[in-house]
């Protein structure tokens, strides 16, 4: 059986099933859960990939979901996806818009965890027309930098074997039916940062009874801003972003701290090594100019690697993607400045195992025309975390599913001269 044939005969369920993962999704994204309380979430994922075939294992990593489908001999490929959701408060409108407060799934899991279990019970029903072993991985607490790690740590490689090769997918504001990956540095890494700044509180009428905290901090993101514009070469890329600033509790009250968290990107251990050392030079200078008597304090709170997709895996994935969805769907994003913890899984063995990880467009066509014909596409187009972000359910689904589908046959073995009997579903802890 070719390639094309393969591909076809998988793909050739999947109008059949895409109402109801429509309607997965709907549901997934009316019930968003934060980063390691994904239990209802992980509950549906492990009761339908059960319903699949596949011997699935619960709790691993805390709440992350492992379901496998043995059949025959051949390469083990992984296939990954998150399904933690954002504190953030929904502003969509959507009749399927979050019905938990102040949270969202602002960033596409809840559609990476639909078209991963498409693409299990697709590959499930075809499994007369490959070999090989498929692990599927559904991730808690990607947002917070700890999911994957916690993964590993639980003994994956020891419990579910060192794959093959690692296979994912991003759901991104690209037009819909867009497919984009990069080689090499994909995505960035990142450095976050809680940052103390105390100062000396007073009554708001004599500041001069104080060392303020509020203008050290608002000098500290001010001086910050030139960290890029001034010691970062223009060839290389780094991104500083302050995204809050807390401090105080009255207009008339000076306080005695200020809190500021920094959020920092970087592709190379250089440029990383540089900017972290000029963001604590500034925190620490401007405090020394306010004549504060206590040095700030700065402490880690999560860091992601650097992502580095396999050239050849790159290739190999995108041309079969390609071959099925039509090469003009694929396009070369360049390196994105976002950052994912999926590089754990290939690069947390005692091997280095190949990385393919891509984007996925969600977005409408029509209006990503015209928003870029206009000029305004980082304005009009909701990018993800925005509480406006909401991708088209298809033909997105339809996309990530054939995506995802597609990938992992043009890893997997070849069709077996005998094919095995499927095993009952089983879950286990």
């Amino acid at each position: 059986m070719t390639a094309a044939e393969r591909n076809a005969s998988a793909l050739r369920g999947l109008d059949a099933i895409k109402g109801e993962l429509g309607d997965l999704y709907r549901d997934l994204h009316a019930h968003p859960e934060l980063s390691f309380e994904e239990h209802r979430t992980a509950a549906e994922v492990a009761r339908r990939a059960a319903s699949y075939g596949y011997e699935v294992t619960t709790g691993v990593g805390r709440t992350g979901v492992v379901a496998v489908l043995a059949n025959g001999e051949g390469p083990t490929v992984l296939l990954r996806a998150d399904f933690d959701a954002l504190p953030v408060t929904e502003r969509t409108g959507l009749p399927y818009a979050s019905v938990n407060d102040g949270v969202m799934h602002a960033c596409g899991h809840d559609m990476h965890v639909t078209c991963l279990l498409g693409a299990l019970r697709l590959l499930a029903d075809a499994r007369a027309d490959w070999s090989g072993r498929i692990v599927g991985v559904f991730q808690p607490a990607e947002e917070t930098a700890q999911g994957a790690r916690a993964m590993v740590e639980d003994g994956f490689y020891e419990r579910f074997g060192i794959p093959d090769v690692v296979l994912g997918q991003h759901v991104a504001p690209l037009p819909v039916g867009m497919i984009g990956a990069h080689p090499g540095h994909a995505f960035a890494a990142t450095d976050a940062l809680r940052v103390r700044m105390f100062g000396k509180g007073a009554h708001g009428s004599r500041p001069e009874a104080s060392i303020d905290p509020v203008v050290m901090a608002a000098a500290t993101v001010m001086r910050l801003q030139t960290v890029v514009s001034r010691e970062i070469a223009g060839g290389e890329t780094a991104v500083v972003t302050v995204g809050s600033l807390q401090a105080g509790t009255k207009d008339n009250i000076i306080p005695d701290e200020a809190e500021l968290k920094i959020n920092i990107r970087t592709y190379t251990p250089e440029v990383r090594t540089r900017v972290l050392a000029a963001v604590e030079r500034i925190v620490k200078g401007e405090a020394v100019t306010a004549g504060a008597e206590r040095e700030p304090e700065i402490t880690e709170i999560d860091a992601f690697p650097v992502l580095d997709n396999d050239a050849a895996a790159v290739g190999r994935t995108m041309a079969a993607i390609g071959a099925v969805l039509g090469e003009d769907r694929i396009l070369d994003p360049g390196p994105v400045t976002g950052s994912e913890d999926v590089g754990y899984f290939a690069t947390c063995a005692n091997r280095e195992v190949p990385l393919c990880y891509w984007l996925f467009g969600g977005a409408d066509p029509a209006e990503v025309a015209a928003a870029r014909k206009a000029g305004t596409f980082e304005r009009d187009i909701p990018s993800n975390h925005s509480p406006f972000f909401a991708p088209l359910v298809e033909p997105t689904v339809t996309t990530g599913v054939t995506a995802l589908t597609t990938a992992a046959l043009a890893w997997l073995g070849a069709q077996p001269s005998s094919p095995p009997s499927s095993k009952s579903p089983s879950v286990s802890r």
